[in-house]
């Protein structure tokens, strides 16, 4: 038996974007989790839901912020060209670029009496002949 995680609405969040708690997941008030439980219930449509990366669970954990306390939303940026990117980009630019040809496969060879494919032997593994 394999074990799955189950399908859920949170599955589609991006991670640590923030997006409209209203729009997500419509319902009763509910509290920010940095406020904590002594706050008062704030309604959905001012509440910020973002979807956090965890490192032991692939699909992270939700957490529900006002906008005193919602967290900014995190672009990962791409990583700073070194001086072998750079290289490996020019030589890359001064060399026509090559079409790779289609490989063709040679048919094999067919047994007569069986009808299956005759190993690179020559001989076929059911009847035994030798097919040249």
């Amino acid at each position: 038996m394999k074990v799955v995680s189950s399908s859920d609405w949170r599955d589609a969040l991006p991670f640590e974007t923030p997006l409209l708690v209203a729009d997500v997941a419509p319902g009763e008030p509910t509290r920010c989790a940095t406020c904590g439980t002594s706050a008062d219930p704030i309604p959905r449509e001012r509440l910020w839901a973002v979807k956090h990366r965890h490192p032991n669970n692939h699909t992270g954990y939700l957490r529900f912020y006002c906008a005193d306390h919602v967290p900014a939303a995190k672009v990962p940026e791409p990583p700073a060209p070194t001086r072998r990117t750079i290289a490996q980009r020019e030589r890359s630019a001064a060399t026509p670029t090559r079409r790779a040809e289609p490989v063709v496969e040679k048919p094999r060879a067919v047994c007569p009496d069986c009808f299956i494919e005759v190993s690179a032997t020559g001989r076929c593994g059911m009847c035994g002949a030798l097919i040249a």
